[in-house]
């Protein structure tokens, strides 16, 4: 069975023009001809346009695929070995791309104007944009989340850098209390939970003692909360738990 150069067009979905340049060059030249003169591709002449094309897809020149095909080394085994590792390393770059786009998104809608590289040197293995499209299903369009993105919108490197120290400087101080024996209700234990309170609400947004109760809560609740607090000091996650109930009774009470 032969095929006519308009028939093999349009299976390959190439032009009639792109099959007369092949054969012209000597890289895909059909064994038949009609009585007239016309071109007739065999089942090998397709099969060896299916692997030009697939060397055209992955960015070869024409003189690259003539070299390639007739290497009288490699079958079409090899080949599609050889396609195949192309293409999956392709895919590969296609998914890192795909993701590094996908955190840029999210980035903007944090309002995290970083570079990846600043970004690295403010949080290193700690990715602010992880729990983005999370946070926006949760919080979306609450005061809050609003005021947040439009706070850490104008942040720079350095606003981040400074924000970050501030941050594990009061962890430590946290669990530095706990370790001392200091109780959730303490005096010290309630000005550092105030302290908390207060790094949230200049910081992000406007956070009252309820708000700040709501957040000790997720912090026992949401395991991932937990684990952050524990990789500090363990126990850390209740201990700050209990001191910002605390600190807000106080608050209360301090109204009446």
């Amino acid at each position: 069975m032969s095929h006519s150069v308009g028939q093999v067009a349009g299976l390959a979905g190439v032009t009639v023009r792109t099959l007369h340049h092949y054969d012209e060059i000597g890289l895909l030249s059909p064994d038949g001809r009609t009585s007239s003169g016309y071109r007739r591709y065999t089942e090998a002449d397709l099969e060896r346009l299916q692997q030009i094309l697939f060397y055209r897809e992955l960015g070869f020149a024409l003189e690259e695929i003539a070299a390639i095909l007739d290497d009288p080394g490699a079958d079409a085994a090899v080949h599609l070995r050889r396609q195949h590792g192309m293409l999956t390393r392709r895919v590969e770059r296609l998914q890192a791309m795909v993701a590094a786009v996908e955190h840029a998104m999210e980035a903007q809608q944090m309002g995290i104007s970083l570079t990846p590289e600043e970004r690295f040197e403010v949080f290193g293995d700690v990715n602010p944009e992880e729990y983005a499209e999370e946070a926006e299903q949760r919080w979306g369009g609450t005061d809050a989340y609003e005021q947040s993105r439009r706070r850490t919108a104008t942040y720079t490197k350095d606003d981040w850098k400074r924000i970050m120290a501030a941050g594990a400087d009061l962890n430590r101080r946290l669990a530095r209390a706990m370790s001392d024996g200091v109780p959730p209700d303490g005096d010290r234990a309630l000005d550092l939970a105030e302290e908390h309170r207060l790094s949230i609400d200049q910081t992000y947004y406007d956070c009252s003692h309820q708000m700040h109760r709501g957040l000790a809560d997720m912090y026992l609740a949401d395991p991932r909360f937990t684990a952050y607090y524990e990789k500090v000091a363990p126990g850390l996650a209740q201990w700050l738990h209990d001191a910002i109930h605390a600190n807000a009774d106080r608050a209360d009470a301090s109204t009446l």
